[in-house]
């Protein structure tokens, strides 16, 4: 992995949410979301509801846009990648945490989905220089369709 890439897992760990736009085939839709930045397996993952992030508009239009900032240290990172949708009750309870509290009672919600993006293009910023840099996040690990119970550590 580059030194660039290693540079956006860095930025993207330190940031807890961040805005997920999706499309619906209609409009974009954006909304800020807390993260889980799981370096390991390639992805950054986010509890949604289902009432939201539909499987069907998933799979329809995988294509999303996360963008996290920090203004005050003149960081941003953005981010083009690829979305899939998990209902599976085990990967929900791993990355259950107090910010899914605000939304679910409990992470046997029905309505709770884990949407797992996989990134293929970062671009980030830092410093006062603004200087924009322009990555691929793509390495071919083969990990892209692991959404397993271990994907979320």
């Amino acid at each position: 992995m580059s030194d660039d890439a290693e540079r956006v897992w860095d930025l993207m760990e330190k940031f807890p949410v961040c805005t997920l736009t999706s499309w619906n085939g209609s409009q974009l839709r954006s909304r800020p979301m807390a993260a889980f930045v799981r370096r390991r397996n390639d992805a950054i993952f986010f509890l949604a509801d289902a009432r939201y992030y539909t499987d069907q508009a998933i799979r329809a239009h995988p294509g999303v846009s996360l963008t996290f900032a920090d203004p005050g240290n003149e960081q941003i990172v953005s981010i083009a990648g690829t979305a899939q949708m998990s209902a599976d009750p085990s990967v929900i309870r791993e990355l259950w945490a107090t910010a899914a509290r605000l939304h679910w009672d409990t992470p046997n919600d029905p309505n709770i989905r884990m949407l797992r993006i996989t990134p293929l293009h970062a671009e980030f910023c830092e410093g006062p220089a603004r200087i924009v840099r322009s990555v691929s996040m793509t390495h071919g690990s083969g990990r892209v369709g692991d959404s397993g119970a271990n994907a979320a550590h």
